[in-house]
């Protein structure tokens, strides 16, 4: 009994210091409160962030809340609920257009172009745009990026809303997928993992990338509010640096292993599914290599967002873009 003891002690003696050593480097991580729009395998570079530790490499803990919706991630930072957000462009521009004092900026971007695929209820091998006509789509809220450039997207193909084809804009975000499984809509737009899940059990097809027919469009972004990034300027940096870092990984990672890396936030999606679909953002560069955007992509997005009709004022790249973090993580 005695060795017992002496044995537990010894034990105790060596996870002690380690157990104080690991307390001691949580307490020096910097707690930054990070609102997403949604959960989607579309924002990968961010999980492999988290999950490889990135973000801690910078001195950071970074707590993920999923909103739903761009536009409560926006509430919740200009509630002070969040310190950085991960949203549509758009709400920045909004918010810009109204010329509200200490409208956030967008200091990085995630993704490239629209990463929704247009789902159907039965297999089009052959599929084309025309296949919409007098059919009926869920495509999201007014005003938000996944509606705005499906609209786009269709304007392009000779569809109109209300005239040739009915698209349903009524649905949240997060409820569009159970209200086409429960039979609304003969098409809805979703993201990955929930696409794919769907073709593999028979809920529907995926027919067509949204994305790769709406060109570059800076769909997903960081941003801050002004105030927060004159007095967390080194948090800001450090995050930048840890999503640039991800970015980069992906670069030379096999799809199987960006799979890997993200399946922690996605416990209901099997690797095999994950590491498809990171192989579909992939082909389709979804992803963005580096986290700068840049002003003729802005333009672009101000023109999807004009042509719906939701844009009076085009705010300057400027007054909605700061590059400066990006290009100093980049040129280090």
């Amino acid at each position: 009994m005695k060795k017992f003891f002496c044995l537990l002690l010894c034990a105790l003696l060596l996870i002690l210091p380690l157990a104080c050593e690991k307390a001691e480097k949580d307490a020096e991580l910097v707690t930054v409160e990070l609102h997403e729009v949604t959960r989607s395998v579309f924002y990968a570079p961010q999980y492999v962030a988290a999950a490889l530790g990135f973000f801690e490499e910078e001195g950071l803990q970074v707590n993920i809340t999923t909103s739903g919706g761009s536009d409560k991630a926006m509430t919740a930072m200009l509630a002070g609920e969040a310190d950085i957000i991960l949203t549509g462009p758009e709400t920045c521009v909004y918010v810009a257009a109204e010329g509200r004092s200490d409208a956030p900026v967008i200091i990085g971007q995630l993704t490239r172009r629209d990463g929704s695929f247009l789902v159907s209820r039965v297999d089009e091998p052959n599929f084309d745009w025309s296949n919409l006509e007098g059919k009926t789509v869920i495509g999201g809220r007014p005003g938000g990026m996944p509606l705005m450039t499906l609209l786009y997207v269709m304007n392009q193909h000779g569809l109109t809303p209300g005239v040739n084809v009915e698209v349903i804009d009524s649905i949240q975000f997060p409820l569009m997928a159970g209200a086409f499984e429960g039979g609304t809509g003969d098409y809805v737009t979703l993201f990955e993992p929930t696409a794919t899940e769907f073709e593999k059990a028979g809920k529907g097809y995926i027919v067509a990338s949204v994305g790769m027919d709406s060109g570059n469009i800076p769909y997903t972004v960081y941003a801050m509010t002004p105030t927060a990034l004159a007095e967390k300027p080194e948090l800001a940096e450090a995050f930048i640096r840890a999503i640039y870092k991800a970015q980069q990984w992906i670069l030379t990672a096999t799809d199987l292993e960006v799979a890997k890396a993200m399946q922690p936030y996605f416990p209901d999606a099997s690797e095999e599914s994950l590491t498809y679909v990171a192989s579909s953002y992939r082909e389709s560069q979804a992803w963005k290599t580096e986290p700068m955007m840049y002003q003729e992509d802005y333009e672009h997005l101000l023109d999807v967002i004009e042509f719906n009709g939701f844009l009076t004022v085009r705010p300057a790249f400027e007054d909605v873009v700061n590059n400066s973090i990006a290009e100093k993580v980049m040129g280090e």
